[in-house]
């Protein structure tokens, strides 16, 4: 174990010590605001938060597990575990408090460090129905997913070391100040963007940030002479299930409650993923003869992760709509633009997650429905370009713009510094040998 790494899991064994004179402040801290808790919408978050963490474990790890080679799955799940507990750690003693209080336009406050304030009674603002520790742990789901993704992009070939200094570093200085700027109260957020469950905090800057990781760390040995093909599409589709039910948590869940939106979000979900599913295995039919399984849960995912920021602003057959331009736009991308550009996503993080919050991000500022989002101080609701807002448009191609941006230029200085630290890629033989017996000493039999 490196010098540097030993130094990072020191560091998260200390944070239930230097969090002890917190947490006994928290017991005399009262509530910092006034509402009323909510059995009905906190029994739902309570489902949400359990199926949106089933999507990184075992959801994810089945899915992306299913796509690698034999020799490099339990090393592939390591990694979706490892951001799991690492980011959870770091999310509940630092990451949420940057990204959830505080009114600073590009970072949030010290508040919830450790936890601190987190009474049985604590409501956040932004949630004001649900216990804070709920809308806490709920938000952590959301990181945790978040950072396992990027992973897929570097399967078959990056130290776990270097992937467990990259959940620390990605985390707090890519992830977080995205959550804030666009959920937590900073500029995106306050300049009108909108992004109803992840287009842009999730998959745009977990799409970007694979592209970036997987031309930083360079192509699979082997890629494009040898076959690299999925030893096991039967657990993809085991995942791909898991995700598409869990997915019903992480855009139902973003209402924050028990209602209408909720459920409208929910369906629409469902019918973008079954339209993203048949729109990529016609496309595959007509243009390759046969339509693959891998192309069916292909094309669902595409559809899930494209109608998430729009999730909760359109209206169920908008969602068919969604899913139809996510299966042609991400099998496009996933095809015809990474063989152009000859970049090597082991698992098609860019090309499935990135190109489609990048779209379902447009198209919420072109197909949102006022009345979905209306409130008493909003009557009318946020509206998009059919409705006769064409500056929403604008605006999400700003939002677009700037997590593009921050995400990139964040990924490639964090690995530059993280390959200054310790290697990022095993070594050729190690990779010929795959990283279940390299660097985790199991292997499947």
């Amino acid at each position: 174990m490196t010098r540097a790494l030993r130094l990072a899991v020191a560091a998260c064994a200390a944070m239930p010590l230097l969090a002890t004179s917190a947490f006994a402040q928290a017991q005399t801290v009262a509530p910092a605001i006034a509402a009323k808790i909510d059995a009905a919408d906190t029994a739902w978050m309570l489902g949400a938060t359990g199926l949106v963490l089933m999507m990184t474990i075992p959801g994810l790890a089945l899915f992306y597990a299913g796509m690698v080679r034999k020799k490099n799955v339990l090393a592939t799940m390591a990694q979706c575990m490892a951001a799991t507990f690492l980011v959870s750690i770091l999310w509940a003693a630092i990451g949420y408090s940057l990204a959830f209080t505080g009114d600073g336009l590009y970072l949030g406050g010290l508040d919830r460090i450790f936890l601190n304030g987190i009474t049985l009674d604590a409501i956040s603002p932004l949630a004001k129905t649900i216990p804070e520790s709920l809308f806490m742990i709920y938000q952590m789901t959301f990181a945790v997913i978040t950072v396992a993704l990027v992973a897929g992009s570097v399967a078959d070939r990056m130290r776990f070391s270097a992937f467990l200094l990259f959940c620390v570093f990605w985390l707090l200085l890519v992830y977080v100040p995205i959550a804030h700027w666009v959920w937590g109260g900073g500029f995106l957020g306050t300049s009108g963007v909108i992004d109803f469950a992840g287009g842009l905090v999730v998959h745009v800057n977990a799409g970007v940030a694979g592209l970036v990781a997987a031309t930083v760390v360079g192509k699979r040995r082997g890629y494009g002479s040898e076959n690299l093909s999925p030893h096991d599409l039967t657990l993809a589709v085991i995942g791909t299930g898991l995700l598409w039910v869990g997915w019903f948590g992480f855009n139902g869940g973003s209402a924050l409650g028990a209602n209408s939106r909720a459920a409208m979000a929910i369906v629409s979900t469902h019918l973008a993923a079954s339209a993203g599913a048949f729109t990529w295995m016609a496309l595959e039919w007509w243009m390759r003869g046969k339509p693959s399984v891998l192309g069916m849960i292909s094309g669902a995912v595409a559809g899930l992760g494209t109608i998430t920021p729009a999730s909760g602003f359109v209206m169920p057959m908008q969602g068919v709509l969604i899913g139809i331009i996510a299966g042609s736009i991400c099998f496009w991308a996933c095809t015809w633009l990474k063989t152009k550009l000859g970049y090597d996503d082991s698992l098609d993080v860019f090309g499935v997650h990135g190109v489609g919050g990048l779209t379902g991000t447009f198209l919420a500022g072109v197909l949102a429905v006022g009345a979905l989002s209306a409130t008493p101080e909003l009557p009318g609701g946020i509206s998009g370009l059919l409705e006769g807002n064409p500056g929403l448009v604008l605006t999400q191609l700003y939002g677009i713009a700037v997590v593009l941006l921050w995400s990139a230029v964040g990924t490639y200085v964090i690995l530059k510094v993280i390959g200054a630290m310790v290697p990022l890629r095993v070594r050729h033989e190690d990779e010929i040998m795959g990283l279940d017996v390299s660097q985790h000493g199991e292997a499947l039999q």
